[in-house]
């Protein structure tokens, strides 16, 4: 079918997704089901069937992330991920190599897009493609090519670890990143969700620590593959046989659990660091160690917090900062939990010459809702924000495509979703206040203030 036929079918679909989106936000999960099952590689596959666009996306997850990075070359997932996209070698079928410039003129030939990246836990890879058959095979395979047959030119790495330099060393000419990597550095210690990719660790990767990194953790067993779109059980199974065809199966001994990264140490005591730094704003940041996101205490937490900070301006720490005294024109807090503890943090930024007010109150709100816990008014409104908002992380096929890649990611059950708005809604004042207790210790927190005048301190 040509490209034109095909994009006025979309649009004519497009004219009633948000009537479909409407009538059916409450009961979306139980309409799409999520089916899920281990291919004959190993790899394991979660699908979601959305007929209503014909389109598809799809993500394959590898345990590949930063935290995989040795000390030493921090940076070395994202090199990986980025590099993917420069080009493929000639390939096993056949195929001739292919340079950035041809990759990107091929996707845009099929209308499709496929992207990489890195974060802490996981390497992702990422297709969207309309699902006519003839250009959702030529996308996969495309996929597949850039997935298992990665050029890793020498010669393109080191014009882009160039650039890359380039960019940190103009990052770390802002007082934000100066204060998140103090930050993390404080409160990870060793661990490498700590760890930040210098222009020194940058220089000790080569290609050849490309293809090893590749080698070791980008194999069809080690895949999860979430795939939301217009295609049925037996489209998806080859849409990922192809997807993976080009990445090395090994014997099921070489299959094993990959070994375990060393837990996140709690913090043993307080402690603040003052970094000077000529800046219009101090950049204040409070944390510690958090908890990993299958962690039962989880909608507990999350509640908690988006009444404590994540709840914009109707949070505790905006009225208590920004509200009642104008310290901070803007407060929040977060949890970032991944398969290991990632960091609670609460971050804001005030004058240099109110830093140390602004970080008093910011502290003493902490600690009493810790100890306290919300009112019922507070939990009631944040019930009301958080349930009613529901329908607006399913209303795309993208963010169905998060959603599944969270259920995979954290083995949570696949009916996580249908029952997320009841869970919610029985929350107690008392199970918020012992989640939070449980999780958070203010009196051992680690403070971070970048541009605070000398002397300034609470």
């Amino acid at each position: 079918m040509p490209l034109s036929k095909i994009f006025k079918k979309i649009a004519a679909h497009a004219l009633l997704v948000p009537l479909i989106a409407l009538f059916h936000a409450q009961s979306a999960w139980a309409l799409l089901p999520i089916e899920h099952w281990t291919e004959s590689n190993g790899a394991r596959v979660w699908l979601v069937r959305s007929p209503a666009i014909p389109m598809v996306d799809v993500q394959v997850d590898f345990d590949a992330g930063t935290r995989r990075d040795p000390a030493a070359q921090a940076g070395l997932a994202s090199t990986v991920a980025l590099m993917s996209s420069k080009g493929v070698r000639a390939g096993a079928q056949g195929e001739a190599a292919m340079d950035e410039n041809d990759l990107g003129e091929a996707w845009a030939d099929l209308g499709a897009g496929f992207d990489a990246g890195a974060e802490r836990d996981g390497l992702a890879f990422s297709l969207r493609s309309l699902t006519e058959p003839d250009l959702l095979a030529r996308a996969a395979q495309l996929a597949a090519r850039q997935l298992g047959e990665p050029s890793f030119s020498a010669t393109v790495w080191q014009r882009e670890r160039a650039r890359w330099q380039a960019a940190i060393r103009e990052a770390d000419t802002r007082p934000g990143t100066v204060a998140v990597k103090a930050f993390n550095k404080a409160v990870f210690g060793g661990h490498p969700y700590g760890q930040f990719a210098t222009a020194e660790t940058l220089e000790r990767i080569g290609v050849d620590d490309l293809r090893a990194f590749h080698a070791r953790y980008l194999q069809a067993c080690r895949a999860r593959v979430a795939i939301v779109g217009a295609v049925d059980r037996e489209q998806a199974r080859a849409l990922v046989g192809t997807l993976l065809s080009r990445l090395p199966v090994p014997e099921p001994a070489s299959c094993a659990p990959l070994p375990e990264v060393a837990e996140v140490a709690p913090l043993a005591r307080a402690g603040q660091i003052d970094i000077p730094f000529a800046s219009a704003q101090a950049h204040v940041l409070i944390g510690q160690p958090g908890f990993v996101r299958r962690d039962p205490d989880f909608l507990a937490l999350l509640v908690g917090n988006h009444i404590l900070g994540g709840g914009g301006f109707t949070s505790r720490l905006t009225n208590e900062v920004r509200e009642k005294r104008g310290l901070s024109y803007s407060v929040h807090s977060q949890f970032a939990p991944g398969l290991q503890a990632g960091a609670f943090a609460v971050g804001l930024q005030t004058r240099p010459d109110q830093a140390a007010e602004a970080l008093a109150v910011t502290r003493e709100a902490l600690a009493r809702f810790v100890a306290e816990g919300p009112t019922e008014a507070e939990l009631r409104a944040a019930k009301d924000n958080l349930v009613g908002g529901f329908a607006l992380r399913i209303d795309s096929n993208r963010k169905l495509l998060g959603n599944v890649v969270n259920i995979a990611w954290n083995d949570l059950p696949l009916d996580y979703l249908e029952h997320w708005t009841d869970r919610v809604e029985a929350l107690s004042v008392a199970d918020i206040r012992a989640a939070m207790q449980r999780k958070l210790q203010p009196e051992r927190m680690v403070t971070v203030v970048v541009g605070s005048r000398p002397g300034s301190k609470p």
